[in-house]
C-alpha cells in the first residue's frame, strides 16, 4: 500500500474493478467502438470505461508530484542529500541507491496510512458500500490527519492569509489545498534543519583538516584529500547510517 503506495494501489484497483464488470455488458450489446458518456452503469451512476481509463491515466502521470507532496518522501531524500554532501563524497552513494532507499523508508513509514486507507475506502469500495468518488474522500482522511500532524501552524496560517480563507475552528476543517503546501514546506524546514546539524561534526574534522596542513606549510595540497578519509572512518566508527536513517524514521513516530 502507501500514500504513494496507498494512492495508486486504491486509484488503480478503484478503476479496474469497474472495468471488468463493465466489459462484458457492452459485449452483450454488441456495441463496438468508443463510447464516452456519464454515468455508464445500468442504475446511470458511476463512469463509462473510457473515461474510467481515461482518468486513471491522469491520475498515473500525478503520481511523482503525490509522492513528493503527501509523503515522507521530501524529508527522507533532503536528509541524504545533505549528509552526502557532508561526507564530501561527491556522487557516492549515487543518486539511485538515495531514490531507492527513501521510496522504501517512505513506504515503511506510511504503512499505517495505507492501512487505514484499505480498511475505511478500498474494502468498502471493493464490497459495494461505497463509490468511487467516496472512496477518494474517505481515503484523503487518513492522508489529511498525517500531514497536518507534521504540518505547523505558521505555514498554515500563511496559505489560508494567502487564500484569503476564514480561520477555521479546528485543523480538521482546513482545505486540502491548504494542507498540501503547508506540509511540503513545513518538511523542508525540518529537513533542512536536519542537515545542518550533520554538517556540524563534518566541518569541524574540514576546519582542524586545513588548520593542521597550513600550520605544516602544505597549502598546496587539497584539505578535502586528507579530511574525506577521516570523514568516511568517523561515519562508520559511529554506525552513522543506522543513526540517520533511525532518527529520520523516528521523526515521524
Amino acid at each position: 500500500m502507501k500514500t504513494s503506495a496507498a494512492i495508486l494501489i486504491l486509484l488503480i484497483l478503484i478503476w479496474l474493478p469497474a472495468t471488468a464488470q463493465a466489459a462484458p455488458a457492452a459485449q452483450e450489446k454488441g456495441f463496438s467502438g468508443i463510447e464516452v458518456r456519464i454515468g455508464g452503469g445500468s442504475n446511470g451512476s458511476g463512469l463509462t470505461v473510457p473515461l474510467q481509463i481515461l482518468a486513471l491515466l491522469t491520475i498515473l502521470t500525478l503520481v511523482p508530484a503525490i509522492l513528493v507532496s503527501v509523503t515522507s518522501f521530501t524529508r527522507i531524500v533532503i536528509v541524504a542529500h545533505f549528509l552526502r554532501q557532508a561526507l564530501g563524497t561527491q556522487t557516492m552513494p549515487p543518486n539511485q541507491i538515495i531514490i531507492g532507499l527513501s521510496l522504501f523508508l517512505t513506504f515503511f513509514i506510511m504503512q499505517p496510512v495505507g492501512e487505514r486507507i484499505q480498511q475505511e475506502a478500498l474494502q468498502p469500495m471493493l464490497k459495494g458500500q461505497l463509490t468511487e468518488m467516496q472512496a477518494l474522500d474517505k481515503a484523503g482522511v487518513p492522508l489529511r490527519e498525517f500531514m497536518l500532524r507534521y504540518a505547523r501552524e505558521k505555514d498554515l496560517a500563511l496559505f489560508l492569509n494567502i487564500a484569503k480563507l476564514p480561520m477555521p475552528k479546528n485543523r480538521q476543517d482546513v482545505p486540502m489545498r491548504v494542507v498540501i503546501p503547508s506540509f511540503m514546506i513545513s518538511e523542508l524546514k525540518t529537513a533542512f534543519q536536519m542537515g545542518f546539524v550533520l554538517f556540524i561534526p563534518f566541518l569541524v574534522i574540514d576546519m582542524v583538516v586545513a588548520s593542521v596542513l597550513l600550520s605544516m606549510g602544505m597549502m598546496q595540497l587539497p584539505p578535502a584529500m586528507i579530511s574525506t578519509p577521516f570523514k568516511i572512518l568517523l561515519f562508520v566508527m559511529v554506525d552513522g547510517w543506522n543513526l540517520v536513517i533511525g532518527s529520520l524514521v523516528k521523526s515521524f513516530y
